[in-house]
């Protein structure tokens, strides 16, 4: 593929923007005894800000911020011997496998710095023993030591058909994935909308209608249109410059959506227009669609009702996902997004996306080999989701064959979500993110949450320019389906 140059994008301004919680959860802890003097040695030694002074007195550590037993500068050079360290139990309790306590703390010290940690936490794999977390990368060189994260294009084109409409070029591979109102707070998703279009990308409604506090970002926003038609208009097609089709979600194919009834306020079930209280649900499949014809049909729907917009179709990975996506590309589709079952929240039950349909690392390079021996992989757009937690997965996903990624998790993660899985119920969200209930909503501030996101987006660039670094690359397009420069542990 020959490469033409992008529009380059600035980065937005990275803001540090700390926990919204009195006591952060770090990795580590740092006790300090009552042999201190407060004479300040532990200041002078700490290269990473642990230790300070506030109000004129030696302040309780930030042992958030400290990088464990790598560093422990502090505990050794303390004349009193009055510091200890050792491993925050929480670490126990929170994650699971695949969100790792690792990767919770570390993603929490991006949304906080907009770098990556400096050492101390696992940053790019998880412990689920499978997935992403069982490729690794095959680097081609040692990071350079001029290395400049401006000197790397992230870049893509959304719209390879050249029909006229929206290119849809967007500064970074990845956009933000469908989360209803209704399954999320309104102020994370005010919020969302602010950071994707800080980094000139994309939010998705999902299927909970278009808030009208979304007015001020619709060419930022993604129209959702899906089984259940949830707050789908006219008007809400005509607002955004892509339109997405839901055919299935990837944490649960076959089983549609459910939101259940104490989420579902008077606010929310206005915008939905349905009876508050009442339990919703978004059946499986499209009824009107058993064909590519029927698909193209409601493609053609959309593109008459909006003659700008793109056209992406999300489609969960059953193993035919192949022809699926040459379906799609032969229906009119612009983008085919491939949701694979290691994401959703704690909404979607377990036994779900742990045992239906293909494991998303599958499907992206099928899916990529089968477009490009039909000679049409240069003119459909792959994205990929399910599962995308950190920059290494954004790599690892386009050199498997997607062009970008969707994140949807990782987000909530920057808000401060720690796994609880409770997102299905209206109180049961204790940081407020998944919740609709109006005293939980109000621990949500929209400019915090905003730069959050742009920062823990910040990092991730960073990252995948150092990624491509390495790789001897310049430009993410050259990282689509470089399976040489990964390697599987099952298979070496």
């Amino acid at each position: 593929m020959n490469f033409q140059p992008s529009p380059f994008v600035a980065p937005p301004e990275v803001i540090t923007t700390k926990s919204r919680f009195r006591n952060a959860i770090g990795k580590y802890r740092i006790r300090r005894s009552n042999a201190c003097i407060a004479c300040g040695r532990c200041i002078e030694a700490c290269p990473h800000g642990v230790h300070h002074i506030r109000n004129h007195k030696l302040a309780p550590p930030d042992d958030y911020l400290c990088v464990g037993f790598e560093c422990k500068k502090c505990v050794d050079e303390c004349p009193q011997k009055a510091l200890s360290l050792d491993v925050n139990p929480l670490m126990e309790v929170i994650g699971d496998r695949r969100w790792t306590p690792d990767l919770l703390v570390s993603t929490w010290y991006m949304a906080e710095t907009g770098e990556m940690p400096k050492g101390g936490v696992e940053t790019e794999t998880g412990g689920s023993d499978g997935g992403f977390d069982k490729l690794r990368f095959v680097y081609k060189n040692e990071l350079p030591a001029d290395f400049n994260p401006a000197d790397f294009n992230t870049s893509i084109k959304l719209n390879r058909k050249d029909d006229g409409r929206d290119e849809g070029v967007i500064g970074l591979p990845i956009y933000g994935g469908g989360m209803s109102y209704g399954s999320i707070n309104l102020m994370a998703i005010i919020a969302r909308a602010r950071a994707w279009k800080e980094w000139n990308s994309f939010t998705c409604t999902g299927e909970g209608g278009y808030p009208e506090e979304l007015f001020p970002y619709d060419d930022h926003v993604i129209t959702q249109v899906a089984t259940g038609l949830f707050g789908v208009r006219e008007e809400t097609i005509q607002r955004v410059r892509m339109v997405e089709f839901k055919y299935a979600q990837g944490a649960k194919p076959g089983l549609g959506g459910h939101l259940l009834g104490d989420k579902v306020t008077p606010k929310v079930a206005r915008m939905r227009e349905a009876v508050p209280g009442n339990p919703l649900f978004s059946p499986f499949p499209f009824h009107s669609v058993y064909s590519v014809e029927d698909h193209k049909k409601h493609i053609d729907w959309i593109k008459e009702i909006n003659p700008r917009a793109m056209v992406s179709v999300k489609v969960s990975t059953p193993s035919d996902v192949d022809m699926v996506a040459v379906g799609s590309y032969f229906a009119g589709a612009h983008i085919v997004h491939l949701d694979g079952s290691y994401g959703g929240t704690g909404a979607a039950p377990d036994i779900a996306k742990k045992n239906i349909a293909m494991p998303i690392e599958y499907g992206i390079i099928k899916v990529h080999n089968f477009l490009k021996d039909e000679g049409i992989r240069d003119a459909i757009t792959v994205i990929a989701s399910g599962g995308i937690r950190t920059p290494a997965d954004v790599a690892k996903a386009i050199m498997l064959g997607a062009d970008g990624v969707v994140i949807g998790t990782s987000e909530m993660v920057a808000l401060e979500c720690i796994r609880c899985s409770y997102c299905e119920s209206g109180r049961g969200c204790a940081r407020g993110i998944a919740s609709t209930d109006p005293e939980l909503s109000t621990m949500i501030d929209v400019e915090w949450a905003t730069k959050r996101l742009v920062n823990m987006l910040a990092a991730w660039r960073t990252e995948l320019c150092r990624i491509m670094a390495r790789m001897g690359m310049k430009d993410i397009r050259e990282m689509v389906g470089r399976t040489d420069c990964l390697r599987h542990l099952d298979y070496e």
